[in-house]
């Protein structure tokens, strides 16, 4: 199981699919499936029993998964960038980059 170039939290554009062009915040990513879910993106109609959340049941809308490879990173200039990792001079630990500007991405 290897690294994905994305994590939790990062702003990222979908790049393939149903919703290319549409982009979020990753709200959880699952290393073992290669897959992420993000904010407001892959919208789809779940049928739910009564619960104590929702007392009559119905259709819920909520977000399902993506794959990693059809979603791409946006750094701070708001565009999509490829990522790379390389080693931080201060701490000797591995950090994403983008190719685009080679900044480093926290």
């Amino acid at each position: 199981m290897s690294k994905l170039h994305i994590k939790k939290g990062d702003n990222v554009m979908v790049i393939a699919g149903n919703n290319k062009g549409q982009s979020g915040r990753v709200l959880i990513v699952d290393k073992e499936k290669s897959r992420a879910i993000v904010e407001g993106v892959n919208m789809i109609s779940k049928h739910t029993k009564p619960n104590a959340q929702n007392p009559n049941g119905g259709i819920v809308k909520q977000e399902a998964a993506v794959h990693v490879s059809n979603l791409m990173l946006i750094d701070k200039s708001g565009k999509a960038t490829r990522t790379g990792r390389q080693k931080d001079e201060k701490t000797g630990k591995s950090v994403r980059y983008s190719k685009k500007t080679g900044e480093v991405i926290k």
